[in-house]
């Protein structure tokens, strides 16, 4: 079978871009710059959930008949302009919740246990000249979660060998022992730490604004790995800046790259690259379903894992 065109938007790393080069004809944006007839050709877009996918780039691919991204998040790509058009659209559920739920736990640690500085630390031979200040323990902290999917569940059963108390708002589940709370300024009343994990889009944009970090107050912590989004970051910097909160952990941001950002600056803070999947076994997971729906969908079949 001859190699479908594919227009990949954003890059991957160097050994699965070798395993897409090997699959499919892959295009880049400034190829259809330079050749307006590419795009007569174009049958899918492969992409990731950090890259936007213009609405008019797709008034310009008369043939495509599938975007396929490399992530969960689906917020970049103009789901009604593809649906209008009869463009199926596909994501990666559940191979990265693990992955997602490590980090999360990772980041909690690092920010209370101050971890980074501790290396710092060390390697700045402080150790010889002073004490490292005293960190904050996870045992016997209240846990809001803000999301309770799969990414929500994995990381409360991750919490449980931690003897915390864990709250939850967002749609409810059955079956769970966690308690639920309607609204999220209430929850992060109630906690000492609150964890975002809720999808990304319009319905959630700046959920987590100045209140809800009012609200959980000078003594609370923030941890963020759903999207950049969903956290009013400007809210977030003055809170962390006025001792409004006490610390924040993130994985995501409004604007990635994070470039010039007072985030960097703040002490008080972990920062991670939108590494919440950024394993080698997910990723590699991920990418093989990304083809996967590709290949299903050009050759006439569903979609193994279609947004819907």
């Amino acid at each position: 079978m001859p190699h479908p065109n594919v227009l990949q938007i954003g890059e991957f790393p160097s050994a699965q871009q070798d395993i897409i080069d090997a699959e499919v004809r892959r295009y880049a944006e400034e190829d259809l710059q330079r050749d307006p007839a590419v795009s007569e050709g174009i049958e899918a877009i492969l992409t990731r959930s950090s890259y936007q996918v213009p609405a008019s780039l797709l008034a310009s691919l008369p043939n495509l008949k599938i975007i396929a991204t490399s992530g969960v998040g689906f917020d970049g790509i103009p789901l009604d302009a593809a649906r209008s058009r009869g463009v199926v659209v596909t994501n990666t559920p559940g191979v990265l919740d693990a992955a997602v739920c490590e980090l999360a736990i990772g980041l909690l640690l690092s920010l209370l246990r101050r971890i980074p500085s501790a290396d710092r630390f060390v390697r700045d031979e402080a150790w010889t000249r002073e004490l490292f200040p005293l960190t904050s323990s996870l045992a016997g902290k209240r846990i809001g979660i803000v999301g309770l999917g799969r990414i929500g569940q994995g990381i409360a059963r991750r919490l449980a060998g931690f003897d915390v108390e864990i709250a939850y708002c967002g749609s409810k589940v059955e079956g769970l022992p966690y308690a639920m709370v309607s609204d999220v300024r209430e929850l992060a009343s109630l906690s000492d730490i609150l964890i975002v994990c809720c999808p990304g889009g319009d319905r959630t944009r700046h959920l987590i604004d100045g209140a809800v970090l009012s609200a959980l107050g000078s003594s609370g912590f923030l941890v963020n790995v759903s999207r950049g989004t969903v956290v009013d970051e400007a809210a977030l910097i003055d809170a962390l800046g006025k001792g409004l909160i006490r610390g924040a952990a993130l994985d995501v941001f409004e604007k990635e790259p994070l470039i010039g950002s007072r985030l960097a600056t703040l002490s008080n803070v972990v920062l991670t690259p939108h590494a919440g999947s950024a394993t080698e076994e997910t990723r590699h997971t991920m990418l093989r379903l990304a083809l996967d729906n590709i290949h299903r969908v050009l050759d006439g079949s569903c979609a193994l894992t279609p947004v819907k």
